[in-house]
């Protein structure tokens, strides 16, 4: 009893958090764009670059990994799966800021989320993929979908590769179309809110994508 009185007296709300917190309770997704530092995001994109370039990656498959099948014609990015306890500096600092929004979340809003997966994801010109919810038959753990983009300050919005959000309302569905841009971190629920990926028209969309899991 003692312990747990000391562990509230000692939480610190984080404004942040709240934030994402809020937005998802009221409309089921957030968008924060300060969620990594420039310089964090910069190290995050060069080490993409150093295994992208290294032939690391693989084509990006459909259904979970017990069962995947590659079809280019509902997605076309490359990715490679980020081992957290075998990552780069860079990666392990990564995961300390997930993990330790992780921890508020299960504190503040009992999601019970237990495991995460991420990977880098490379969606080159012409790729896309398809209208889609983040959430198997065979498997329902994914609880919030995450997505960091890691393209330079050169982005553009003319670049394409938008996601997009079906966002179901009492008046009928809308479609909310949000740029990749640089350090934007966007947050939303796996097994509500279906999305894609629009076509890139130009460059390549970078990003770390995961998933926070129950067990």
């Amino acid at each position: 009893m003692e312990t747990q009185l000391f562990e509230q007296l000692n939480f610190t709300e984080n404004p942040v958090y709240e934030l994402v917190i809020s937005d998802i309770l009221d409309r089921g997704y957030s968008i924060v764009d300060d969620f990594f530092d420039t310089s964090e995001i910069e190290e995050l994109r060069q080490s993409l670059k150093d295994v992208y370039e290294a032939d690391c990656f693989k084509k990006a498959a459909i259904g979970n990994r017990l069962n995947e099948e590659i079809d280019k014609s509902i997605r076309g990015d490359f990715i490679l799966w980020i081992n957290e306890a075998e990552g780069r500096a860079v990666e392990r600092r990564f995961f300390a800021k997930i993990n330790d929004l992780v921890a508020y979340l299960n504190r503040t809003c009992f999601l019970g989320i237990l495991q995460k997966e991420f990977h880098y994801a490379v969606y080159p010109t012409g790729t896309f993929y398809k209208r889609h919810l983040d959430t198997f038959q065979n498997d329902d753990r994914r609880k919030l979908s995450m997505v960091c983009y890691l393209n330079d300050d050169s982005w553009i919005a003319s670049n394409g590769g938008e996601l997009t959000l079906y966002l179901p309302s009492e008046t009928g569905e809308t479609a909310l179309d949000i740029i990749p841009r640089p350090g934007r971190m966007v947050i939303f629920e796996s097994q509500v809110l279906e999305h894609e990926v629009k076509p890139v028209l130009a460059s390549e969309r970078l990003s770390i994508t995961g998933w926070l899991k129950t067990r």
